[in-house]
């Protein structure tokens, strides 16, 4: 394993961070200064080092799927006494993070982890994990509207990357669409669809990277398979 990933694992920091402390000479193994990000470490033989800490490798990962009812913030807590999603995973005594972020007002599919590195893999730009979601419209889209969508739209200054965008049903004068996108910015769909002028009265995602939410209500969870966990790290996870 990749040494950058084995210091994450090992919860001395996130990926990106261990890496500069790889870098800044902080990192020993069997006594050894490390500058390598690519050197490979063998966990069960190794000794590694932290700023003269010895770090201990522990696998001990856990991966649950919830889903994130509306009014609910992803994070681990809340300066002004908002529900968290880490207070919906009852019984679970290790310390878990979400999986990057569903707006307060948006439900359905988040992950939740202890591991650093799964959650690198599923928010970093350049793995380009899709994402679907149901969103209910104002008012009824027409065909340019649904090409906008799936072409891109400007959003500060940069068009988004191409999307594919299904116009499900008709809900009492409003569109239930369904989009798939491979990006991550800041509310994106809902600003995607306030451009074309169709704000959204309702967001929900109902897969991430190629697992489903399924038949979980809102607050409900549970813990993932190996062949979900698997599925996830997809065929480029690092040895």
């Amino acid at each position: 394993m990749r040494i950058n990933r084995y210091l994450a694992s090992c919860n001395v920091a996130s990926r990106r961070k261990c890496e500069e402390i790889i870098l800044s000479g902080q990192v020993k193994v069997n006594g050894e200064l490390i500058r390598d990000l690519s050197y490979q470490i063998d966990e069960k033989n190794d000794q590694v080092s932290v700023r003269g800490k010895i770090v201990e490798y522990k696998e001990d990962f856990v991966y649950y799927i919830l889903n994130k009812p509306e009014g609910v913030i992803s994070a681990v807590s809340s300066r002004f006494d908002e529900p968290t999603v880490t207070q919906l995973i009852h019984d679970e005594p290790r310390r878990i993070y979400p999986v990057g972020r569903l707006d307060k007002d948006t439900e359905g599919l988040i992950f939740l982890t202890n591991d650093g590195d799964l959650s690198y893999r599923l928010t970093h730009p350049k793995f380009e994990k899709t994402k679907v979601y149901e969103a209910l419209l104002k008012g009824r889209i027409d065909e340019r509207g649904l090409t906008k969508l799936s072409k891109g739209v400007m959003l500060d200054g940069r068009k988004t990357s191409d999307a594919q965008v299904v116009l499900l049903k008709m809900i009492k004068g409003d569109s239930l669409i369904r989009i798939s996108i491979r990006e991550g910015r800041n509310r994106q769909i809902r600003r995607m669809c306030e451009m074309i002028g169709h704000p959204v009265v309702r967001l929900k995602r109902i897969e991430e990277a190629g697992l489903r939410l399924g038949e979980l209500k809102p607050g409900e969870y549970r813990k993932l398979n190996k062949n979900e966990i698997k599925k996830l790290y997809g065929a480029d996870k690092e040895k």
